[in-house]
C-alpha cells in the first residue's frame, strides 16, 4: 500500500522537480527549498525530518514510466485549487535562485501551468516578481 501524497508533499514534489529538471540539483536550490519550508506559513505542520523521504518518493515517481506526467497528476490531485498558484510560485522561486532559467525549466513551468489550469497573467506576475527579487543592483 502506498502512502497518500499530502498537500505538503505535493508542494515539495514541485520544488524537487524544479530543482532536478535540468539534471542538476545544486546547493543553492537545495538550500532555498529548506529556507522556503522553514519560512512559509503554507508549510506549518510539515515535519522537515521527512523531507528526504518525500523527495525520494518524488524521484521514484519521476523514474517510472510516464513519470513526469504522473507526478504532475499527483501534484494536481493532492493540492486544493487555491494552492495551485502557490505551487507555481514555489517552482519559479527554486528555478530563479541561480539566476538562469534553462529551456527545460521553462518547459516544466508550462506543463505545471497547464496541469494546474493557471492563467497566463497570474503566471507572468509570479515570474516577474521572482525577476524583481533576484535582480542584482
Amino acid at each position: 500500500m502506498t502512502t497518500p501524497v499530502t498537500p505538503h508533499d505535493a508542494l515539495i514534489f514541485v520544488m524537487v522537480m524544479a530543482s532536478a529538471v535540468d539534471n542538476s540539483m545544486n546547493d543553492k536550490e537545495l538550500r532555498r527549498i529548506g529556507q522556503l519550508i522553514d519560512l512559509l506559513p503554507i508549510f506549518d505542520g510539515f515535519d522537515k525530518d521527512g523531507l528526504i523521504e518525500v523527495s525520494q518518493r518524488c524521484a521514484d515517481i519521476l523514474a517510472g514510466p510516464e513519470g513526469l506526467d504522473i507526478a504532475l497528476e499527483v501534484i494536481r490531485d493532492a493540492l486544493p485549487a487555491h494552492s495551485h498558484d502557490t505551487a507555481y510560485a514555489l517552482a519559479v522561486e527554486v528555478m530563479a535562485v541561480d539566476m538562469a532559467v534553462k529551456p527545460e525549466e521553462i518547459r516544466l513551468l508550462q506543463l505545471l501551468r497547464d496541469r494546474l489550469k493557471l492563467d497566463k497573467l497570474t503566471c507572468a506576475a509570479i515570474e516577474h516578481s521572482a525577476i524583481a527579487r533576484y535582480r542584482p543592483l
